[in-house]
């Protein structure tokens, strides 16, 4: 009997559900794993090794559904560890960095790009190496914004609140030429109504979601590894902590009900 290989995608919360939803969208017949550090989010303000050592262990933890392809649908993680998990395992591993970058040079018309992130993605310089590669007289103005991911985990995404937030955290970017602004954390596209709200209709907002659902779409086809059949796939959902949000959050954003199984993790504090 034939078993459909699964597509693993992790985060560090609910961010990666952004990429689920495109997953889905794109590659209807695919089935998903989806891992959410929800316990021990945010990724951001952590160290690269404490974010390594995580990545690490929920891979190790995602393997046992031997996935076809694995995906780190958190741009702190991709930036910290994409490069040890593909040294560790033999299945394709995608990021989430690349994918936005690529997008973002062939929309941007000024030479300008915003990138905003986390803490850890901008201080990793890890999309301005990726922007500049492609294109090396490209301008890259970054911005960290540590406000917005417990914005998401809480589930806040229009209030009040949610757009002074993002008003006094990137607002002051419409100083700059910017006409393509990177939502480099899966988490962002939560607030992507806000976001556009502030910077203003001129500029192309870039979701490394979208991007990196046809990127999975594109190595699975050259692998020949698509899904195939007219079997409905049975998505399975795990997080570490506040299972009860995580599957308001994630009905919500996705439209349907979910299978979600809670995981007990070690949860250390940020150091």
């Amino acid at each position: 009997m034939f078993v459909q290989q699964p597509i693993a995608i992790l985060d560090s919360g609910v961010g990666g559900l952004t990429v689920v939803k495109e997953v889905m969208r794109q590659l209807p017949r695919e089935k998903i794993i989806y891992f959410g550090d929800t316990a021990r989010t945010p990724y951001g303000p952590r160290s690269s090794e404490e974010v390594v050592k995580f990545t690490r262990e929920i891979v190790d933890y995602l393997i046992q559904f031997r996935p076809k392809m694995m995906v780190i649908a958190c741009n702190t993680a991709t930036a910290a560890a994409l490069d040890d998990i593909r040294s560790r395992i033999v299945i394709p591993v995608v990021g989430v960095i690349n994918p936005g970058a690529r997008a973002a040079i062939g929309r941007t018309v000024t030479g300008c790009v915003g990138v905003i992130g986390t803490e850890g993605t901008i201080k990793s310089g890890a999309y301005e190496q990726a922007l500049c590669e492609l294109s090396p007289h490209v301008q890259v103005i970054s911005e960290a914004c540590p406000k917005f991911v417990p914005l998401v985990e809480k589930g806040n995404f229009r209030s009040a609140e949610t757009y002074e937030t993002v008003r006094l955290s990137i607002g002051h970017l419409r100083s700059h030429p910017i006409d393509t602004l990177i939502l480099g954390c899966t988490h962002y596209p939560f607030l992507i109504e806000t976001i556009s709200e502030v910077m203003g209709q001129g500029v192309n907002l870039i979701s490394s979601a979208d991007e990196t659902a046809r990127e999975i779409s594109t190595i699975l086809h050259d692998k020949r590894k698509l899904a195939r059949g007219d079997q409905e796939p049975i998505h399975q959902f795990f997080c570490s902590g506040q299972p009860l949000l995580f599957k308001s959050i994630a009905q919500q954003w996705l439209g349907e009900q979910i299978e979600l199984t809670p995981v007990v993790w070690q949860v250390p504090h940020i150091s």
